[in-house]
């Protein structure tokens, strides 16, 4: 294992994010800050309690999930991207490095960020509602998982896109009207019959589930199967990495 290859990657990533860290910081604040104004006050005012939790406190992970998914999916295929885009990621492929080493270079850094917005969005969350972290090792687990999983698939986004406009594609069209249909700001519960099933089929129902579980005690979905999702989700997009690096695919464009 190059040690210093990835020391080398993930630093020139990190140092990239805390250039432009006061954008980075603002914008997940102001975000939170109007997600609370929008659901907290309009429908916090008519759902008083979600399951015993006060509404605005229920949608604390939600945001959360939103936010860390949208973040390590940006992160990581804009990183990737940028280099397949100018050319320099050849100096990659040449390099004496593996794929293993270039994907924790570049995924870990992405979810290095996706994980610092998610602190800061834990933090501002504590202004408006008042937070119960029941099982900590839990949220944090869930958290890293979460972090990790959408950064790799973020990476697998980066290497498929071919233009700027198909970088942007799959987070607009299918991650983020997945997130928002995936109870991330209701209970599945609260839906008819019918649409209870269907939402069984979303995979963001499980994420969110098991990480409000660790929150409030309470979940959609039984918490084991919800690890299991992920750790699933992770373990497919670090086979489907492997399979583009030991076939090119894309990378010899």
């Amino acid at each position: 294992m190059n040690l210093h290859a990835i020391r080398a990657i993930y630093v020139k990533e990190m140092m990239r994010f805390f250039r432009t860290l006061a954008q980075s910081f603002i914008s997940p604040v102001l975000s939170t800050s109007l997600y609370f104004v929008v659901f907290g006050t309009a429908i916090g005012s008519r759902i008083q309690e979600v399951d015993g939790v006060s509404y605005g406190a229920f949608i604390v992970p939600g945001l959360i999930m939103l936010s860390v998914m949208t973040q390590g999916i940006s992160n990581a295929s804009f990183a990737i991207f940028f280099p397949k885009f100018s050319g320099t990621i050849y100096e990659y492929l040449t390099a004496p490095i593996n794929f293993l080493e270039i994907v924790i270079g570049f995924a870990g850094a992405a979810a290095t960020k996706a994980l610092f917005i998610g602190v800061v969005i834990l933090g501002t969350a504590a202004f408006f509602v008042d937070l119960q972290i029941q099982n900590v090792p839990a949220m944090i687990a869930f958290l890293i998982l979460t972090c990790t999983s959408f950064s790799l698939f973020g990476f697998i986004i980066g290497i498929w896109a071919k233009n700027f406009e198909q970088l942007q594609l799959v987070p607009l069209l299918i991650v983020t009207p997945l997130v928002f249909l995936g109870g991330s700001f209701y209970s599945i519960s609260m839906l008819p019959p019918v649409w209870q099933t269907i939402s069984m089929f979303n995979p963001v129902v499980y994420l969110v589930s098991g990480f409000r579980w660790s929150f409030y005690g309470i979940s959609d979905v039984p918490v084991g199967i919800s690890l299991m999702a992920i750790a699933g989700f992770t373990a497919l997009c670090m086979v489907l990495v492997y399979v583009i690096f030991r076939t090119g695919w894309r990378l010899r464009d």
